[in-house]
């Protein structure tokens, strides 16, 4: 354990910091072999001679593994090489049956990227480069709580397809490491390479620390935290590591290049960390040479879909939405598709935003359910917007008939109508209910009436509980106003 640190000798170093996010992408099948890349079956179910390393057994590399590879180094701006290069990346470990993993190493497939952060109305953003994207494919996985001493391997995950993107050491906060991750998940789920699920493994993140003194240029050593399974658990790895580096420094030591293990609070080493010498990298024999076509390159840049940039930048100026509306609104490439759906068949882009960060996200929060599979369909959402502009429901009257287009996916002008909630205008039943909340209020109908205008809003909110949300409350205002002030 190392001594706290003053926030004071926090200030004299600067953090740096380098990501490398292992992506699963959505193929049906291995990255080498024909076998199933789906998540969740039976250990060891999904294997082959293949992905068991068995002698004679052959890779044969997976197209669209690397079409949405392709996509993805081309989302974040990198180029892409119309020639790379698999190599054999040797280590041992229970889960790597081969003995090596088969990756890219000098000759990787895409090169030079950034993806910028921080971008606001009110602020310039901050871009952080992206040194390469390379293929290559996943180890088992060791299992150590399955069965009382023993380790158990389970190899469906051995041959999965990955690109691992690797950053420049350009982030200087752990705000900025959180940052860049949720932007880069944002643009990897809008180009539809990658579920991005870490509680399934399909992203995982290793980060790379070093403490300099400020003002230096020279990078300090490195060490790598393994081992985080969230976001914010990123950034407080982050955090505590960057802290044991400067108490390390400060007390005059030196920091040892290793890999790190988060386990939630704390980190401990796990093991020296290798360099790339250690792995002992060469060419793949059983490969050759991945070759792309240039114009297919350009295919594939082309065919990409709007980025979270470009259509955080156009909700913005088509709609008139702020930043913060925009940023929840393309927070997912689902979720805006819904809105958008919703914005253009109502034609009032804000009221649609309001219902869609509203009453829509509340719902699926609570359900755990995602809105493609959302029972209330965009268009049926626009129409019961409607109702509410036409002044056939009110506000309130609105919500209840949501929670049954919820239950039953029902339109909304048929529910209105079997559950009596089409808004009732006629002076007679509303003078009806408004005699009622005064004669069961009369001290707030009288504290009204002597000039305490904030309790208009309780005698109407009592007239629309009775009403159960059908009383006009424009005119329902306007009512109690008359009776009680004239």
């Amino acid at each position: 354990m190392t001594a706290p640190v003053a926030k004071s000798a926090l200030e004299q170093w600067e953090m740096v910091v380098g990501l490398e996010v292992h992506v699963q992408l959505k193929t049906r099948t291995k990255l080498f072999c024909s076998c199933s890349a789906e998540f969740g079956a039976a250990p060891n179910a999904n294997t082959c001679p293949v992905c068991l390393a068995l002698p004679g057994a052959l890779p044969v590399l997976n197209g669209h593994a690397v079409a949405l590879a392709t996509r993805a180094a081309l989302a974040i701006n990198c180029v892409v090489q119309p020639v790379s290069i698999f190599a054999r990346k040797n280590y041992f470990y229970p889960d790597l049956p081969k003995g090596y993993q088969i990756s890219q190493f000098d000759k990787p497939l895409a090169l030079d990227g950034w993806i910028e952060i921080g971008a606001r109305a009110d602020s310039s953003p901050i871009r952080i480069g992206v040194t390469r994207v390379h293929m290559e494919d996943d180890a088992g996985k060791s299992i150590h709580d399955r069965f009382p001493g023993v380790t158990a391997v389970d190899l469906n995950r051995s041959g999965v397809p990955l690109i691992e993107i690797v950053s420049e050491p350009d982030i200087r906060s752990a705000e900025q490491a959180g940052a860049y991750l949720r932007v880069l998940k944002q643009i990897l789920e809008y180009v539809d390479v990658s579920d991005v699920n870490m509680e399934e493994g399909s992203l995982r993140v290793d980060a790379n620390v070093s403490a300099r003194r400020r003002g230096e240029t020279k990078l300090g050593t490195k060490t790598e935290v393994k081992n985080m399974n969230s976001f914010s658990g990123v950034e407080r790895a982050i955090d505590v590591e960057f802290a044991r580096h400067v108490s390390v420094l400060e007390a005059g030591g030196v920091i040892e290049q290793q890999t790190m293990l988060w386990d939630g609070s704390t980190v401990r080493p796990a093991r020296s960390k290798e360099g790339s010498h250690d792995y002992r990298y060469f060419p793949e024999p059983d490969l050759p040479p991945l070759i792309l076509d240039l114009k297919w390159i350009e295919q594939a840049r082309h065919d990409l879909p709007e980025l979270p940039a470009a259509r955080q930048a156009r909700f913005a100026t088509e709609y008139k939405l702020g930043d913060y509306d925009v940023e929840v609104l393309t927070s997912n490439p689902r979720l805006a598709d819904y809105y958008e759906s919703v914005a253009r068949s109502h034609g009032e882009p804000k009221a649609a935003a309001n219902w869609v960060m509203g009453e829509v996200m509340a719902t699926l929060k609570t359900s755990g359910e995602d809105v493609s599979r959302f029972r209330v369909r965009p268009a049926d959402l626009a129409s019961l917007l409607g109702l509410v502009r036409d002044g056939v429901v009110s506000h309130t009257a609105a919500k209840q008939i949501f929670s049954h287009m919820v239950a039953t996916g029902d339109q909304p002008a048929q529910i209105a109508e079997r559950e009596g909630l089409v808004k009732v205008d006629d002076d007679a039943q509303l003078s009806a209910w408004l005699d009622e909340v005064i004669t069961e209020n009369p001290n707030e109908a009288e504290r009204f009436r002597n000039g305490e205008k904030k309790l208009q809003g309780v005698l109407v909110g009592a007239v629309m509980k009775k009403s159960k949300g059908r009383a006009d409350p424009r005119k329902l205002n306007q009512l109690l106003t008359t009776r009680l002030t004239s």
